[in-house]
């Protein structure tokens, strides 16, 4: 059975870094683009609540029946890890949901209570060996139940990374 804590404090570690690097971020230039193109704090985060969110829901409705039969071959992917690394710049398949779009306390808000409902589906599930449910990640491959797990805390890594990068660029 696999050991879903370290999993459990990595989603907590990433979090509160990207809480930290939030936190630098003035309420006032929260919706406000750094630059031409790119994503303001307020539309990283509606991101990272879609992903989130598509993740869990999925995971949720997928262990209620018995895992799908995946073949080896097809069980192989690339390193999730490498959703850190801000070296490439990837296109989201997930048009972003300008519902989500809000001022940084909500957002905050909204990010946190999503997160408690991750974590209690950890929980809900610890007792179970769930590493024979599987889907398809648009970039990296088919990944386990764990693993989109592990995605999400990389997925957030990566993103606190580039809100540090808003930050910097409104205290030129």
């Amino acid at each position: 059975m696999a050991d879903i804590t370290p999993i459990i404090e990595k989603l907590n570690a990433v979090r509160a870094g990207l809480e930290s690097a939030a936190g630098v971020i003035p309420a006032e230039l929260w919706g406000k683009q750094p630059r031409p193109g790119a994503w303001s704090a307020a539309e990283v985060m509606a991101h990272l609540t879609m992903v989130e969110g598509k993740i869990t829901k999925g995971a949720a409705r997928l262990v209620r029946s018995a895992p799908l039969p995946v073949p080896f071959w097809k069980r192989l992917h690339i390193p999730a890890q490498l959703a850190e690394w801000r070296g490439f710049r990837a296109k989201t398949p997930l048009p972003l949901d300008r519902n989500l779009l809000a001022d940084k306390e909500v957002t905050l808000a909204r990010l946190a209570e999503l997160r408690r409902g991750t974590l209690a589906l950890l929980e809900e599930h610890r007792g179970r060996e769930l590493s024979a449910y599987r889907w398809k990640h648009p970039f990296f491959g088919s990944l386990n139940y764990y693993s989109w797990f592990k995605m999400i805390a990389h997925h957030e890594a990566r993103h606190t990374k580039q809100l540090r990068e808003i930050a910097k660029s409104f205290q030129k």
